[in-house]
């Protein structure tokens, strides 16, 4: 497996804009983008054209729900200032290199892809035979590609969509990275290091090439990130040499692994518009108070004075997210002594979503104020990330010849 260089640690993670946002998105992905904009170059764009992979027969609420979903981003802490924000269909490079990517990517990698079938089967009652349903997983993999992001924040039932992203990727420098004149040009980088690190270069290169050294991999790709002398091309050449390949083009991303989110649904299961048991972002207090209180629990609590489990009861889920330890113990030993009633029980849990959701409703009216600066944010964004997306597909046009 290759490792990314120093200078790909750029992060982009999109998200589909087909409704409101809830909780599960908030903790599940919003809440891990604010932690990575302090310490990565972050992209985070729109997935408009995604939506349309099940939403193709009535895209109305795609349109409405894009500027929705921006301001709950804002609104949740994600900031323009660290971070780019854009739509896809905004950047039509996008297309462009999924169009290109379909010449040579095999019709059973995307047939193999594990949520193709399971999708399939969960939304029975829509016509899926399409291409586009098909083809997402390549048209996501354009997504991270024309970016060269080094790192894409998912969770472990998304990693089989980063590895077609790796094997698409490296089909590509296959096919298209090695030049006519690669080897002099590796060599005119390699004098341009200096003769000792050119040297243990050499060295490094054939403990991995001939004897399958992975630590000599990853010392010559440590050394190479080390290198001033050279510039990004060079080092991308010599990466592709290093790895028995011709010059990295379309970079190779790794999967940053998220924590799987723990918020639980109303009823237990995961918070999902497709199983109606969400909080969204946007819910008032009496409704977040009304839906909560009226949460099912344990049903073997039928009388108060009926212990209970809190295992069996979907209101301990949300105290294993909201409540500290005292608070943990209080409602743990309440329930098993019907001690407390689970109106009590969920007492703490009403009064710390009301105040998590509270500072993220005040933000959410002054951008709903200003829709000319939500617009401009994502203005900015497109311009920012069209400008990344035309140098890759500057280089991916040459390489296939479509430069003209």
């Amino acid at each position: 497996m290759s490792l990314v260089s120093a200078q790909h640690t750029r992060v982009l993670s999109g998200m589909r804009p087909t409704g409101r946002l809830h909780l599960g998105h908030y903790h599940g992905v919003l809440k891990n983008w604010v932690a990575l904009q302090e310490r990565h170059e972050s992209l985070f764009f729109v997935a408009d054209w995604h939506a349309l992979t099940t939403h193709y027969e009535d895209p109305s609420i795609i349109k409405e729900s894009i500027w929705e979903m921006v301001i709950d981003w804002l609104a949740a802490g994600v900031d323009p200032d660290k971070s780019t924000l854009f739509i896809q269909s905004q950047v039509p490079e996008h297309a462009e290199l999924h169009l290109l990517l379909s010449m040579i990517t095999p019709l059973s990698w995307l047939e193999r892809v594990p949520s193709y079938k399971d999708q399939q089967e969960k939304l029975k009652e829509k016509d899926l035979a399409t291409y586009g349903f098909l083809g997402y997983p390549l048209l996501q993999s354009a997504d991270i590609l024309i970016y060269r992001a080094g790192q894409v924040p998912v969770g472990e039932d998304q990693v089989a969509h980063i590895e077609i992203t790796r094997e698409v990727a490296r089909r590509f420098n296959r096919l298209y990275g090695r030049e006519p004149d690669f080897e002099e040009r590796v060599i005119e980088a390699k004098k341009k290091m200096g003769k000792k690190a050119a040297k243990s270069f050499d060295r490094m290169s054939r403990a991995y090439q001939e004897q399958g050294d992975h630590e000599a991999l990853i010392a010559a790709k440590a050394l190479l990130d080390d290198q001033q002398n050279i510039s990004n091309v060079e080092r991308e050449r010599l990466l592709g040499y290093l790895e028995g390949g011709g010059r990295i083009i379309l970079v190779e991303p790794q999967s940053l692994l998220t924590k799987a989110s723990k918020m639980p649904g109303l009823d237990g299961q995961k918070m999902s518009k497709s199983y109606h048991n969400t909080i969204a972002l946007r819910d008032s207090p009496d409704q977040v108070e009304k839906m909560l209180r009226t949460m099912p629990t344990d049903t073997n609590r039928v009388r108060l004075t009926d212990p209970g489990d809190p295992a069996r009861c979907p209101v301990w889920q949300f105290h294993e997210v909201y409540s500290d330890e005292k608070t943990k113990a209080w409602a743990a030993e309440g329930c098993k002594t019907a001690g407390i009633g689970c109106i009590d029980c969920k007492k703490p849990i009403i009064d710390a979503v009301i105040a998590e959701l509270e500072p993220m409703q005040a933000r959410v009216k002054d951008y709903q104020q200003q829709p000319e600066l939500v617009r401009e944010i994502i203005e900015q964004g497109n311009r920012q990330a069209r400008i990344i997306a035309q140098q890759t597909m500057q280089e991916v046009r040459q390489v296939m010849s479509l430069d003209l």
